[in-house]
Formats: structure tokens, C-alpha cells, sequence
């Protein structure tokens, strides 16, 4: 009785039921989709989760690599602490070098309170993770950094949470605008044809001509100098939509070729059905699924976009920062030679594209009706 439970069950389920049954049994999509939303709410509640503030930087630490972390003390175990770092300077090679002060340790406390920050925008407070205690011997001015500091002695760690604000929700925001920029200008033309199809394939045709760096510059030329962090994010997000509606448009107009003389569309359009009618509720939901698996692989496009526009200096600029920014300041190979730890944000890069890519490969896999 369960198995003819369990077939009815199958038979009778929507498409988006058997496509979350499918996607459950890939492995490589869940996995990436639990990285993907880690890396959100870590974006999210970056200000909690970081250390230290944007503004916030120690001349003294300029370059410094990651923060040793020990946990004994004179051979006694006090817990995770860290040592103050002092200036030592080389008499032979007169080189300048960061070195531990062990007479005196400061322990790493959970929950402390730090520099204020509002939370989604609007509510203060100034509780962090993670922190510094005062030192063993009442003393001040300790810093713990997990991935270095840049050449400002500002932390990498706390610049990778709160720059991945940006570096994920711009792709984001793009791709949702091309999706529905590319199923309309893409429905209107597979289902009109003629002259309009014509003419929308030649713009399409041109935008795709052209090289995406040549066209970013191109585009970026056009914001006007000195603008707001906001402002900027805004006019990002048109430049990357501007880029990659035409994909999605494409797709849209060959489904639209192939379905619009289907019997139902037929008999849609002889029982007086409007034209938008027919194009939203009758053809659109019927390939829904695959628009969605589309968008998802065209996400990490966008996040390698971003990434490159503000590396290249076209995008967001410091004192704000993003992934792109990170990398453009790690952009000299002898100080990335001298300082590898600066690299670490193209690790996040890397990680969110892949997440990106399984996870579309997931989404695709389960929309397909032959598998």
C-alpha cells in the first residue's frame, strides 16, 4: 500500500516537487548550497561576525600576516591568546620586522564589545564574535588578525566579511534584473517575429560583439566621478545588467519559437486570450524552471564582473571595499611575493563561483524531464 502511495505521490506532483526531489540526491548542490548560504549570512551580519570596523587601522601592523594564536603561557595552558607585536629592527640588514612581545599575553574572548555599527542599517550596537581581552598585565593596543593585514594595518578578515555586502549581492541584484529584462525583450521577440525579432537580435548581436572589458570601461566612463558608495553600487548594478540580459533573452526567444504554434497557444489566442496573457500565464511557467537554472549559472558571471571591474578600478573604490577591491590592492606581484596572505579574498572568489557553478549544474540536472 505504501508503493502505491509513494507512485501516486510521484504521478501526481508539481515539477518544482520533482525537481526538489531530485536536486536533494545531488550531493555536490547541496553542499554548495549550504556554502553559499553560509557565506550570505556571514555578508549579512558581517559587522557581528568581523572584529574591526572599515575605518579602523594600526600603522604598526602595515603588512602584518596572520595573527599566531597559541594557548600556553610559560608552559602553562591559559587558553587562545595572542601576543602584542613589537617593532625589531635588523642592525646587519636594517630591515624593519614585526616580532612577539611573550612577557605579556591577551586572551581571545567570545562576545565583546567593539566598534558600533547598526544592524541591517538601522538598529545601533557594538557587540562583536570575537575579541581581545586587556593583557595579562593590564596592558592595551593587541590586535588579532585571522588573515593579515593589508598596507594600512587594516584586517583582511574583517574586509573580506563586510566586502562580501557587495561582492555577492550586486551579482545577485543584476541577475534578477537581467531575468526578467531578458524574458521580456526575449518573449517579445520569439513571439512576435518579423521586423521587432530583427531588430532586437542585431542589438543583441552588437552587445555581444563587443568585448566585456572594453564595454565595462566604456560604461564605468559614463558614472560621474566622486559619487556615493551607494550610488555606485546602484550604477554597478545596471552596467552588469545592461551586460547580461541578452543571454537570457536569447533562450527565452528559442523556447518562444518553438511553443507558440503548440495546440494550446492556438487555442488560447482563438478563445480571445490577450497576447500578454498567452505570453505570461501560458508560455513563461511552462519553462519556468529552466529560466531559474539559466539565471543560477549565469550568476557567477556576474560575480567575476564585479570582481574585475573593481580590480581594474572601474567599480568600487576604497575606503569602501568589495572582493575586487581586496584583490586590486594585492595587485603588485613584489608585494604579494613579500605578502602572500593577501591572496586569501581570491579564495572566497573562487569558492562563491564554484558553489555557483554545482549548484546550476544541480538545478539543471533536476529540471531535466529525461533523467
Amino acid at each position: 500500500m505504501a508503493k502505491v502511495k509513494t507512485k501516486e505521490d510521484y504521478y501526481l506532483a508539481s515539477q518544482w516537487t520533482l525537481m526538489a526531489r531530485k536536486l536533494r540526491k545531488h550531493k555536490l548542490a547541496r553542499v554548495s548550497f549550504l556554502i553559499l548560504a553560509i557565506f550570505y549570512i556571514a555578508a549579512l551580519f558581517a559587522d557581528f561576525l568581523a572584529p574591526y570596523g572599515l575605518d579602523e587601522f594600526d600603522g604598526l601592523y602595515r603588512n602584518c600576516a596572520p595573527t599566531h594564536i597559541s594557548y600556553t603561557f610559560n608552559g602553562e595552558h591559559v587558553g587562545a591568546h595572542v601576543y602584542k607585536l613589537t617593532k625589531s629592527i635588523n642592525k646587519q640588514t636594517f630591515e624593519v620586522a614585526l616580532v612577539e612581545d611573550t612577557s605579556e599575553y591577551y586572551k581571545i574572548k567570545w562576545f565583546v564589545h567593539g566598534t558600533p555599527y547598526k544592524i541591517l542599517g538601522f538598529i545601533p550596537a557594538d557587540l562583536h564574535l570575537f575579541g581581545l581581552d586587556k593583557g595579562s598585565n593590564g596592558g592595551e593596543g593587541a590586535r588579532i588578525f585571522l588573515f593579515g593585514a593589508d598596507s594600512l594595518g587594516r584586517d583582511i578578515f574583517s574586509r573580506v566579511l563586510l566586502g562580501a555586502r557587495i561582492s555577492l549581492t550586486i551579482p545577485f541584484a543584476s541577475a534578477i534584473i537581467s531575468f526578467f529584462l531578458g524574458i521580456a525583450i526575449g518573449s517579445i521577440s520569439g513571439y512576435f517575429g518579423g521586423v521587432t525579432d530583427i531588430i532586437i537580435q542585431r542589438i543583441i548581436e552588437v552587445i555581444g560583439a563587443v568585448p566585456q572589458i572594453p564595454l565595462w570601461m566604456a560604461l564605468s566612463a559614463a558614472i560621474p566621478p566622486g559619487i556615493s558608495t551607494i550610488k555606485m553600487y546602484f550604477y554597478m548594478t545596471l552596467i552588469l545588467s545592461f551586460i547580461n540580459w541578452t543571454g537570457m533573452a536569447r533562450t527565452v526567444r528559442g523556447k518562444f519559437l518553438s511553443l507558440k504554434n503548440e495546440d494550446y497557444v492556438m487555442a488560447a489566442r482563438l478563445s480571445g486570450v490577450s497576447t500578454w496573457k498567452i505570453i505570461w500565464k501560458h508560455l513563461v511557467p511552462g519553462f519556468m524552471s529552466y529560466l531559474i537554472v539559466s539565471m543560477t549559472l549565469g550568476i557567477p558571471g556576474s560575480i567575476v564582473g564585479e570582481t574585475s571591474m573593481s580590480y581594474l578600478g572601474l567599480g568600487i573604490k576604497s575606503p569602501a571595499t568589495s572582493w575586487g577591491v581586496l584583490l586590486q590592492e594585492a595587485s603588485s606581484v613584489t608585494d604579494v611575493a613579500a605578502n602572500p596572505h593577501k591572496l586569501i579574498p581570491i579564495i572566497f572568489v573562487t569558492i562563491t563561483v564554484l558553489a555557483y557553478n554545482f549548484l546550476g549544474d544541480g538545478l539543471r540536472d533536476a529540471a531535466d524531464p529525461y533523467k
